[in-house]
């Protein structure tokens, strides 16, 4: 996922994120992709203080209602999870049955660069 997010700088509030797809590749048509992300922020949740009060997973971005828990830091936890998701994502579409797949493996490398 792109480093695309938008909030206003409060280390204690509720932060409204976008997160996007690089070039807006409609990844999370798929539902495996889907549960890839879902699966993050859970985990994220449970492990690593983040507090989501709501979201919505699009075609290509999702977008949080978000804060970190007491004594964590809602950077580094995005940090993480996006981190962990990109990889996760690249890994599936390498595996799964993908008709994209060398389009947005392409896509994916060149916004690396």
């Amino acid at each position: 996922m792109s480093s695309s997010q938008y909030f206003i700088r409060n280390p204690e509030g509720t932060y409204f994120l976008t997160m996007t797809v690089v070039d807006w590749v409609d990844v999370f048509s798929r539902p495996t992709y889907r549960h890839i992300v879902v699966d993050s922020l859970r985990y994220c949740q449970q492990q690593k203080g983040l507090r989501l009060f709501g979201w919505c997973l699009m075609s290509n971005h999702l977008h949080l209602l978000a804060a970190a828990a007491d004594d964590h830091n809602l950077s580094d936890i995005l940090r993480d999870m996006k981190k962990h998701t990109s990889k996760q994502l690249v890994k599936a579409i390498q595996e799964e049955p993908e008709s994209r797949r060398d389009w947005m493996l392409q896509r994916f490398a060149y916004a690396g660069k």
